[in-house]
Parts: structure tokens; C-alpha cells; sequence
């Protein structure tokens, strides 16, 4: 069974480049090519340009990656996004994975990297690069990760929790909970501890799976 693609990313030649390399997969075939998150829109209104999975660049134009996302997850829940970017920053995977991205790719990423995230993206419904580390996602799908009642979590703690969602830096989340810094990274650490995580990247996660967004 092949599954469709589209590509939405503002440099043809990147986007031309992608859907030569995926062709060449067996479970896959690109539908067309989109410059911004606009022009997508357009193109969903007619049902048969609809696809299974649509790999969305971040910074475009006119409608960039984000909101594109985000109009996707409302609009079309059915289609599975993976965010393409040059850069490997938490923040911008954060936002992604809140506007239900599935997956994130670097643009310099591998082809056999690349059909390994789209064939984990159809198979078990995600794909995240290797700096969100397995044992992030472990602990979000083990029983102590989704039960989190069961968990000590303090009050202040989830405060915490709601503001790692955000872009935010450690200093403006202080600020808004009126503590210092060194408290902030207290609440970080204890959490980390608590819930068996290493980076800000799994706190998120772990909030928005658990409803602290």
C-alpha cells in the first residue's frame, strides 16, 4: 500500500530534491509540491489532494510551518505532519509537536533516515530526531507517565509544567511565577527526577500529554 506526500517548503529546489529522493521509496509517492501553508489551503479543498502525510517547512512566506500546523491539526486531523527545519532547537520542536506536528526532520537528514521517519510515522503514528532522546517517549507512553495522579507532582510544579509548553526561557518562566531562576531550575530538576526525564523537550511533552498546556 502507498501512502501519499506533500511537500510544502518555499525553496523549489529543496522541495523538487525531496520528491525525487522519495520516490525512489516503495511505500510512498509525493501528490505535488506547495511553496507556503496558503497555497496548501487551497489545494485541501478539493478532497482527491488530500494526503496521508504532508512535510511542512517551518519558516515560509506568507504562511509559515506553525501555522500551517496548526490549521492542519484543526482543519485536517487525518493527515500527519512532520516538520522540516535547519535547525535542531528545542523551542521550535516544542511548538511544532503543540500544533500536531508527529514528527521533526532536519533538512541535511539522510534519505534512509527519511524513509525510516515516514515509515515509523504511518507504522506507530510519530518520528522525532535523535536528540529528543527514546527514553523521553518511553516514559510518555509507560503506566507511570500516563497516570500521572500517581505521581507527586507539587502545585508549583505544575505550574512549571504549563509554562515549559511555552517559548519561554527558564528566566521569563521565573518572572512569572515570581521566584528566582535557581527555584525555577529546582522545579525542572525535581521533575526530571520524578518522571525519569532529561531535557525540557520531554517536560513538554509530558505536559501536553497530561493536559498542562
Amino acid at each position: 500500500m502507498q501512502h501519499s506526500i506533500v511537500i510544502v517548503d518555499d525553496h523549489i529546489l529543496i522541495a523538487k530534491a525531496l520528491a525525487g529522493i522519495i520516490e525512489n521509496f516503495k511505500q510512498f509517492n509525493v501528490l505535488y509540491e506547495c511553496e507556503n501553508g496558503k497555497v496548501l489551503q487551497d489545494k485541501l479543498k478539493v478532497k482527491k489532494n488530500i494526503p496521508d502525510i504532508v512535510l511542512l517547512d517551518i519558516s515560509m512566506p506568507v504562511m509559515d510551518g506553525f501555522a500551517t500546523a496548526q490549521w492542519l491539526k484543526e482543519a485536517h486531523p487525518e493527515v500527519l505532519t512532520i516538520a522540516l527545519s535547519m535547525q535542531d532547537d528545542e523551542q521550535s520542536l516544542i511548538k511544532m509537536i503543540r500544533y500536531g506536528a508527529k514528527g521533526y526532520l532536519l533538512k541535511n537528514v539522510h534519505p534512509a533516515e527519511l524513509e525510516k521517519a515516514l515509515d515509523s510515522l504511518v507504522k506507530n503514528g510519530s518520528y522525532y530526531p535523535e536528540w529528543v532522546t527514546s527514553k523521553v517517549f518511553m516514559s510518555l507512553s509507560s503506566e507511570s507517565a500516563v497516570h500521572s495522579s500517581r505521581i507527586d507532582i507539587t502545585a508549583r510544579e505544575k505550574e512549571f509544567l504549563q509554562y515549559s509548553v511555552t517559548e519561554m526561557n527558564y528566566k521569563e518562566i521565573a518572572e512569572k511565577m515570581f521566584c528566582s531562576p535557581r527555584t525555577v531550575e529546582s522545579y525542572r530538576d525535581s521533575l526530571f527526577e520524578k518522571l525519569g526525564l532529561k531535557t525540557r523537550v520531554g517536560l513538554a511533552v509530558y505536559a501536553m500529554k497530561n493536559g498542562y498546556n
